[in-house]
């Protein structure tokens, strides 16, 4: 039917995604990056190539990680090949053959088998008791029974109710069948989930936003001193523009852009620890703004397990099951007592009906066929009936179909051959109930009355109004002269520890919303269980989500706590809904269902064990263990990073001002240079050095996970900070030109006055750094020594000051002086006025200013003791 040499390769993903050759460029848009661009060349026309060559630096690396991100986020695509078996059983002229599921076409007829991958959309035209596993698709925890009947297209864009298509990357879980390939590749429903994918942008970051509007506000500033300086004298002025631009480079933090990237990769590598890998280093400063968290059900709040949770039995007796997962770890509860072997007739009964009407196997734990079989296998297991499937042998089979939803099966007992055939039935209620006329009554059999019929039905009703898959479950001599022996709920059951990192995460000020495929009832029935369900809260379908637009949905979404139904599509329009308000959403997911929306979302969150790879490639954060709780250590560290990085900006801001306004004043009061040029290129190494990337690295507070998620408007720059800021500035500028001026008694500057000035500031500096270093607690509550690469870094940066001082080659490049009593006296006094600081002080600009004069104090006593020292020059 099809020529050998038609290799369209149409059933693969062909189209291959070059590296972005405007990645990189597109990082200079960033006014942060265009502000050092533009600072380096100055910086090269005033011949100040050592700034230049820093800031160059500084520009490179944080390209290079910008330009890789996009190259791993750009490799998603990729993964669509990966859904694709290598090879499937298609029909060639008459025959079954083997072949590259990547040459399909439409049009090939294609045979499935138990344990087949599908190779393509498939529409069937020949099915026998088939079930195919959807949830990496729809999120529907349950296989989808198959037929081949016809079925109008779903207007809503629901695949579940698409029930004779087979697509492409689903799983044949039980049954044959044949089907015709109706769409290959881009063209199958996983293609077109790939397809909103690819024309999904990811938002930028809170923080890649703040750190646009903090270069905004530099460049104004920066902008202001040029023209500052320009206006003060119309005199000189060459030398005044030339001394403007410097001040303005020196202005310019360009060890922020490394800061931050040395803070968040940190982060990321305490997070590979906590068993989490951050793809994208903003992702985890995000992560500490995040107020609303998307989940899907099935692999994420829930192990995808089917579990039997709840037994009723025909005579009235209730047993709760413990224990989940294909294993024999749980219990049957009954009246507070334990139920193993055949020592309760009426469940034990139940028990062999649900393990001998089966067709699964469950070996080391691992699932070969349906799950709801499975999970009646693994309640025999728990009660040590598992071998029941081996004491029978099966002489008829009436197999399961979703148009009458049962199965049966005749059997005789291994060592009673001679005696009648038992039948076996597993079912819906109302049409399992049909074929009994008795029930069972502690081992009696007794006529079943309308009474009765009626509250096994009632018991039905209520039981999946909880939530739970009910199973009905009968056996008797013939199909119609059955005993009906109870009924059976089955739940996939939430994961381990997820209802407490729920409860922690709600109480932090972060909202939970699930977003799944299965249906309503199930769906509140997990939201309940996990605490964020109440009488008080909303569900949502997805044909409802249809009706709404995104300006309407964005009035209600925040009321919803659960949105069942929902396709990709719909995910995507939630999330959508959710940003308008001004939320930051993270998504959890683990299909490629959720691959749209994770990409979405300001944070997507696969799962590292159940998720798949084109799950994984779409979110920006894999939970390694699949462990939810993690994300609660992963919000902990974005709050603590921000922090981090607001220390550094107080500090390095508050010395650039002091530093360029130190100069200005000097200016304004006629007064020569307190600094000179070589002594200002030192104090931007230092305050750019050691002691400022060491803010970065602070540990995080661990009352940090308390405080709600901060707001997207605040700035980095807030008020408060600004205040202490522009506090810490004025304390510097005022202690150092004070001290500046009385050294001026002579009007004559010299090598003495300029090192007690230079020494000054960068004591000053370095106390500033100190009280830095928390915005919220003193130095003695966060611990004195709790940041080791700190007191290695102020450690160094201080030696370096000495070695300017008293190493006679680098004072005749600095133009310094031995200071003889401030080597020997003076230094330890401001140390010791640190140590005496308040340190229940709740202003940390309070410790600054007792700090700064302290160390003024001790200093200028002993200058003055050496004044003849100080006019020998």
């Amino acid at each position: 039917r099809r020529l050998p040499s038609r290799r369209s390769h149409t059933n693969e993903e062909t189209t291959e995604l070059p590296v972005s050759e405007v990645a990189s460029i597109l990082q200079f848009k960033n006014p942060l990056i265009m502000l050092l661009l533009a600072s380096a060349v100055i910086s090269i026309v005033m011949h100040q190539f050592d700034d230049a060559v820093s800031i160059t630096v500084a520009i490179l690396i944080v390209v290079t990680v910008a330009f890789v991100q996009e190259y791993r986020s750009e490799k998603s695509l990729e993964e669509l090949s990966k859904l694709v078996p290598p090879e499937c059983h298609c029909v060639r002229e008459g025959r079954v053959e083997h072949t590259l599921a990547r040459d399909l076409v439409p049009g090939d007829t294609v045979c499935l088998s138990v344990g087949d991958k599908v190779p393509a959309d498939l529409r069937l035209f020949e099915a026998v008791d088939l079930s195919i596993d959807e949830s990496s698709l729809t999120g529907e925890t349950a296989p989808c029974s198959k037929s081949t009947a016809p079925q109008p297209a779903a207007s809503n864009g629901d695949l579940t109710s698409r029930s004779n298509i087979a697509f492409m990357g689903t799983l044949v879980r039980c049954g044959k069948a044949k089907g015709i390939v109706i769409g290959t590749g881009e063209n199958s429903e996983f293609g077109e989930v790939f397809k909103m994918m690819q024309a999904e942008e990811a938002p930028k970051t809170p923080l890649q936003k703040s750190m646009d509007l903090l270069g905004k506000q530099l460049s104004l500033y920066s902008f202001g001193i040029i023209g500052k300086n320009v206006f003060v004298s119309a005199f000189a002025l060459f030398r005044n523009i030339h001394n403007s631009f410097l001040l303005a480079v020196a202005a310019i933090p360009e060890g922020l852009p490394i800061v931050v990237t040395v803070t968040l990769a940190l982060g990321v590598m305490r997070m590979v620890k906590k068993r989490a890998i951050v793809k994208k280093l903003p992702i985890v400063e995000t992560l500490g703004c995040c107020n609303v968290i998307c989940s899907d059900k099935t692999g994420t709040l829930t192990k995808n397990e089917m579990t039997v949770v709840h037994i009723f039995t025909s005579d009235g007796q209730y047993a709760e099951v413990t224990g989940v997962g294909y294993n024999r770890f749980g219990e049957v509860v009954l009246d507070g007592g334990d139920i193993h072997g055949y020592n309760n007739p009426s469940v034990s009964r139940i028990v062999e009906a649900g393990c001998v009407c089966n067709d699964a196997i469950i070996r080391n734990g691992t699932l070969m066929g349906k799950p709801t079989e499975g999970a009646l296998l693994a309640l025999a297991m728990k009660m040590g009936l598992e071998g029941l499937q081996e004491e029978y042998i099966r002489k008829a089979e009436y197999p399961f179909s979703s148009e009458q939803k049962w199965m049966a099966v005749k059997c005789v007992h291994r060592t009673q051959q001679d005696k009648p055939e038992i039948c076996f039935m597993k079912g819906a209620y109302e049409q399992v109930i049909r074929y009994c006329t008795t029930y069972n009554s502690k081992g009696q059999t007794l006529p079943l009355t309308q009474q009765q019929r009626e509250q096994y039905q009632q018991e039905t009703i209520s039981m999946g109004s909880a939530g739970l898959r009910v199973l009905t479950l009968a056996s008797g001599p013939e199909l119609g002269q059955l005993t009906f022996l109870g009924l059976v709920g089955i739940i996939d059951p939430p994961r381990t520890g997820v209802k407490e990192a729920v409860a922690t995460l709600i109480a932090s000020g972060v909202a939970i919303k699930m977003i799944t495929g299965d249906s309503q009832e199930t769906a509140i029935a997990i939201a309940s269980r996990l605490g964020f369900y109440s009488k008080n809260s909303q569900s949502f379908s997805g044909e409802e989500i249809d009706a709404l637009d995104i300006q309407q949905l964005s009035q209600i979404v925040p009321k919803i706590a659960v949105f069942y139904r929902a396709s990709p599509r719909h995910k995507l329009k939630i999330i959508k809904s959710l940003q308008n308000n001004g939320a930051v959403v993270a998504m959890t997911g683990d299909g490629v269902n959720d691959a749209v929306a994770l990409k979405a979302a300001d944070i997507g969150v696969a799962m590292g064990q159940t998720g798949t790879d084109v799950c994984k490639e779409a979110a920006d954060m894999i939970l390694v263990d699949d462990d939810f709780q993690t994300i609660m250590s992963a919000i902990e560290e974005g709050k603590g990073i921000y922090n981090n990085i607001k220390n550094f900006v107080r500090f390095q801001l508050s010395t650039s001002i002091a530093a360029l306004t130190l100069i200005s004043l000097a200016t304004l009061m006629n007064l020569p240079n307190p600094l000179n040029a070589m002594q200002i290129l030192w104090i931007n190494i230092i305050m750019d050095g050691p002691p400022a990337q060491s803010l970065g690295v602070e540990p995080v507070d661990k009352d940090v996970i308390r405080s709600p998620p901060r707001n997207l408007k605040d700035s980095i720059l807030t008020k408060n900070l600004i205040v202490k800021i522009l506090v810490s500035s004025i304390i510097i500028v005022f202690g150092t030109l004070f001290v500046f001026w009385r050294e001026l008694r002579d009007n004559v500057i010299t090598p003495r006055d300029t090192t007690m000035t230079f020494t000054c500031f960068v004591f000053f500096d370095m106390f500033n750094a100190l009280s830095s270093r928390s915005q919220t607690k003193s130095v003695f509550e966060i611990g004195l020594c709790s940041n080791k690469m700190f007191c290695y870094a102020v450690l160094g940066s201080i030696m370096g000051q000495l070695l300017v001082i008293y190493f006679p080659p680098l004072q005749k490049v600095f133009q310094t002086e031995s200071l003889s009593v401030l080597g020997k006296k003076s230094i330890p006094f401001p140390l010791n006025s640190v140590l005496g600081i308040d340190d229940q002080s709740p202003n940390p600009v309070m410790e600054g200013y007792r700090t700064y004069f302290a160390l003024y104090t001790e200093m200028k006593c002993k200058s003055c003791r050496a004044s003849s020292y100080t006019r020998s020059y």
